[in-house]
């Protein structure tokens, strides 16, 4: 069973990948069993990434850009697939349409699926969730599963990768293979 708080304003839950005995569960709403449990530095990444997300899908850049900074070699492999981008090609016209292509986002949450820490490095995979207009597309609800990267440089956590997919519902073998080929879904009729 996953764990949820609130930070500022915004859930966040935390899904351990095996549960502990019950003797080591946590009892604290702040705290979830994970491989980085307890790690300050992974806990302020979680709440700056929930935080971020919140701010991003309510096409809020200003405040995202305040949590997140990136790396110079940052790439991003976004959920609607196309070629990695790179730090180089977010320009500041760049970051504008993308605070534009995300409207009217409300209860924004982040999933903390596992962490894992080394020395200046974090990795959160996470499962982000939301209700956002996206693009020409109306308001709907909204589920990614991503993976981030941070790196500690000079004193300071810098987003250096991040994945992001839609399968959190996860989708038959055909429709996978339809999207490898670009090609219609196969449809399957029942009777």
């Amino acid at each position: 069973m996953s764990q949820s708080f609130k930070t500022a304003a915004l859930s966040v839950s935390r899904v351990p990948r095996l549960a502990p005995p019950p003797d080591r569960m946590s009892t604290s709403p702040h705290h979830a069993p994970c491989a980085a449990d307890a790690d300050p530095d992974v806990d302020a990444l979680v709440r700056r990434a929930t935080q971020a997300h919140a701010a991003l899908m309510r096409g809020d850049l200003t405040r995202y850009r305040e949590l997140i900074s990136h790396s110079d070699d940052f790439t991003l492999m976004a959920p609607f697939g196309g070629r990695p981008t790179r730090a180089a090609d977010l320009s500041e016209a760049r970051w504008q349409a993308i605070g534009r292509f995300f409207r009217h986002g409300r209860d924004s949450t982040l999933e903390l699926v596992q962490a894992y820490r080394a020395a200046d490095l974090v990795v959160l995979a996470v499962i982000e969730r939301t209700h956002v207009a996206v693009g020409d597309i109306p308001a709907q609800p909204w589920a990614l599963r991503v993976t981030l990267v941070f790196r500690r440089q000079n004193g300071r956590w810098l987003l250096v990768h991040r994945h992001a997919d839609p399968l959190v519902e996860g989708i038959r073998v055909e429709e996978s293979a339809a999207l490898a080929r670009r090609a219609p879904a196969v449809q399957t009729v029942t009777t």
